[in-house]
């Protein structure tokens, strides 16, 4: 099954670990080399690492002899960007997430949430077209997480970036998405294209909404059915004949 994402639009992958996801990422940032179909990101077949992209990981990948904001403009330098203009972008990405007073401080001076605040400043400061994520909140606290994900989601809704955000978080990805594709086991591939209708912003906590227990539960059921989840009540794989 093929995918296609609009412009703006906003779009997570879900699926078992070793499914392919965070290699479909790296994929289309052109880091990785396709084996087999096609890749095209605005329209041009992905053959080399595209420039126009943002990039965030799990590990927030800050360097500890750089102020945070130093970490944030070393990216723009590297790129060759008009400095002026880049640090005043910073500037007001640090003050939308109520960050200014962490600027002059050093990543061992700041909380994993602050870090990984400070890595999203950082992936947006050029304010790219396209907006890759690879677990960005996987090692934060569940609170924390909450916190990051309501700050991305209002980051992400003043500009409106492409972004493909690879999460093992169900609640996560509904939680975020306009629609959330839902991957099988290795050999990984889409199996469904779920378009989430909940109004934005979304609440920090979505638990209590029908409509969102609703599309958690349509996913947990296609892992049920893979067999990546299991337990009580759920169907069990028919026995191997042999």
């Amino acid at each position: 099954m093929s995918a296609s994402i609009g412009a703006g639009e906003f779009v997570s992958v879900v699926g078992a670990s070793g499914c392919g996801k965070s290699t479909l990422m790296l994929m289309v940032a052109g880091l990785l080399e396709r084996t087999t179909g096609e890749i095209e990101v605005g329209g041009k077949r992905v053959s080399k690492p595209i420039t126009d992209v943002g990039i965030a990981f799990q590990d927030h990948l800050l360097l500890e002899f750089r102020t945070a904001f130093k970490n944030v403009m070393l990216h723009a330098d590297i790129r060759g960007l008009p400095r002026k203009e880049i640090e005043l972008r910073a500037k007001e990405l640090f003050a939308q997430l109520q960050l200014e007073h962490a600027m002059t401080k050093y990543p061992r001076q700041l909380s994993g949430g602050m870090r990984q605040r400070v890595s999203l400043i950082r992936s947006l400061v050029h304010d790219p077209a396209v907006l890759l994520m690879d677990e960005p909140f996987g090692a934060l606290d569940a609170l924390t997480r909450l916190q990051v994900r309501s700050d991305l989601e209002s980051l992400w809704m003043r500009r409106r970036p492409t972004v493909l955000f690879i999460t093992h978080s169900v609640e996560e990805a509904v939680g975020l998405s306009d629609r959330v594709l839902v991957m099988s086991p290795s050999p990984g591939e889409v199996i469904d294209d779920i378009h989430i209708n909940l109004p934005r912003p979304r609440p920090i906590v979505l638990g209590d909404a029908p409509e969102f227990g609703a599309y958690v539960s349509r996913i947990h059921k296609h892992f049920e059915r893979l067999g990546i989840l299991h337990g009580i009540g759920s169907p069990t794989r028919p026995a191997t004949q042999g």
